[in-house]
């Protein structure tokens, strides 16, 4: 009897699938699940030259796989708009308007941001080492440049969400300034 139950135990064991471990793909899958949507945001940027923070506020909306627009309320009004490689900023009735092709250092550093939102692993693998803590729940996603000239302007960016929801992202830079930008999804159906 005994020999039954464990063969049976053993045939259990390997006719079952493990269970997966959270990895990069699940995650990359789940981020591409979320097709986009609206977030209040408060940015933090600590400044070696600054005593204090600098902190904004504002909105943000995204829309996959490639545009993202930032509007910060306060403490003064500003627009980025970053459309498939075009980056236009308005401030104070200024606009400008950037292609991001012609700036591959600049464009890694947007695609570390669009990639993430987006699940698209293999352009986040093209400038960074990725790594992933955590479960499908909570989890935090490190992305360390692979390229030297990236390197040199950002040490690392850090990304943390829950599901398939990115909350904050941290961006270390290379002379040890750093932003933090919480993020705060705006539920569509509360009417917020």
């Amino acid at each position: 009897m005994t020999k039954r139950l464990l063969a049976c135990l053993l045939y259990l064991a390997v006719a079952l699938p493990a269970s997966a471990a959270f990895d990069i793909a699940q995650l990359m899958g789940d981020l591409a699940k979320h097709k986009g949507g609206r977030a209040k945001f408060v940015e933090r940027k600590y400044l070696a030259i600054l005593d204090k923070p600098v902190v904004s506020t504002g909105e943000m909306t995204y829309t996959a796989p490639d545009r993202l627009e930032k509007r910060t309320l306060t403490p003064k009004v500003e627009t980025l708009l970053l459309d498939k490689d075009i980056l236009s900023i308005e401030r104070d009735k200024q606009k400008l308007s950037i292609n991001l092709a012609n700036q591959p250092e600049a464009l890694a550093f947007v695609d570390s941001i669009r990639g993430t939102l987006s699940g698209n692993r293999a352009a986040l693998e093209k400038n960074y080492a990725l790594h992933l803590a955590g479960n499908s729940d909570k989890w935090v996603l490190t992305l360390l440049p692979s390229d030297q000239k990236i390197a040199s302007m950002v040490q690392r960016i850090t990304v943390t969400g829950n599901k398939n929801q990115v909350r904050i992202i941290e961006y270390l830079q290379a002379d040890g300034d750093r932003a933090v930008l919480n993020i705060d999804p705006v539920d569509p159906g509360s009417g917020k």
